[in-house]
C-alpha cells in the first residue's frame, strides 16, 4: 500500500512546489500615462519587459512616450557617452518592448503583472481594481503606486488579496534606485518574493515594507518637513 502512495504523494509535492513558485515577470500592463506611469513603463521596458501603458486618451499617451523617448535621450548620454550607436540601439530597443492603449479591459486578459499609476484617489483606484479583477488572468498580480493609501483597502476590491501588493516608486523613476514593496496581511509569500524580484529587474534597490501609513520613506520624511515648518515659523 505504502508503495503505491508514493507516486501520489510525489506527484501532489510536485504541485505544491510548482505552486509556490516565484511568478516570473515577462509582460506589465501599466495603467497611467503621468510621470510615475511613463517612468515605470520606460524602466520595465528597459530591462526588456513587455510593456502596455494605458491612459484615457491617444493624446496622453503620445505625450507620454514622447516624454519616455526624451528621457531615454538622457539616459544614454551618460550610459553611452563614448557609444552613441549603441546609445540609438538602445533606445530604439526600449521603445519598441512599449506599445499603448486606452482600453484596459482589453489589454490585462495576457498580463502577468498590472501597476497601478493613476490619481491618488482610493474610490477611482478601488473601482479600477474590481473592474480589472473580472478580466486579468488567475496568474496575474496587481500592484499600487500610491504613496500613502492604504493598499489592503484596494486589494479588498478584488477576489485575489493573495496576489495584491504595492510597488512605490520614487520621482524621477529611472534616476531613483528605491522601491518600498509593500505587504498586506493577505499577500502571499510567492507574490511578495515575486514584485521584489521584478524590482531588482528593472534595476532597483527594493525594501520591504508592511502596510502601514505613509509606509517608510513619508513616514520619516512628513514628520521631518514639519518640524522644518515649525522652526521657520518660530524664526
Amino acid at each position: 500500500m505504502a508503495f503505491a502512495t508514493r507516486p501520489f504523494v510525489r506527484a501532489a509535492s510536485s504541485a505544491a512546489a510548482a505552486a509556490a513558485k516565484k511568478l516570473v515577470v515577462k509582460h506589465v500592463t501599466v495603467i497611467g500615462g503621468g510621470l510615475m506611469g511613463a517612468g515605470i513603463a520606460q524602466v520595465a521596458a528597459a530591462s526588456g519587459h513587455t510593456v502596455v501603458l494605458v491612459d484615457q486618451s491617444d493624446e496622453i499617451l503620445k505625450k507620454s512616450t514622447k516624454g519616455i523617448e526624451e528621457s531615454l535621450k538622457r539616459v544614454t548620454k551618460k550610459k553611452f557617452a563614448d557609444k552613441p550607436e549603441a546609445g540609438a540601439e538602445f533606445i530604439e530597443k526600449t521603445l519598441k518592448n512599449i506599445t499603448t492603449s486606452t482600453d484596459a479591459v482589453a489589454v490585462v486578459h495576457s498580463t502577468d503583472l498590472v501597476i497601478e499609476a493613476i490619481v491618488e484617489n482610493k474610490e477611482v483606484k478601488n473601482e479600477l481594481f474590481k473592474r480589472l479583477d473580472k478580466f486579468a488572468p488567475e496568474h496575474t498580480i496587481f500592484a499600487s503606486n500610491t504613496s500613502s493609501l492604504q493598499i489592503t483597502e484596494m486589494a479588498n476590491s478584488t477576489t485575489r488579496q493573495d496576489r495584491f501588493g504595492g510597488l512605490h516608486f520614487f520621482n524621477p523613476v529611472p534616476m531613483m534606485k528605491l522601491v518600498e514593496v509593500i505587504k498586506t496581511p493577505m499577500t502571499s509569500q510567492r507574490t511578495f518574493e515575486s514584485l521584489v524580484d521584478f524590482s531588482k529587474a528593472v534595476g532597483k534597490s527594493p525594501v520591504s515594507c508592511k502596510d502601514t501609513p505613509g509606509f517608510i520613506v513619508n513616514r520619516l520624511l512628513i514628520p521631518y518637513l514639519m518640524e522644518a515648518v515649525r522652526l521657520f515659523e518660530r524664526g
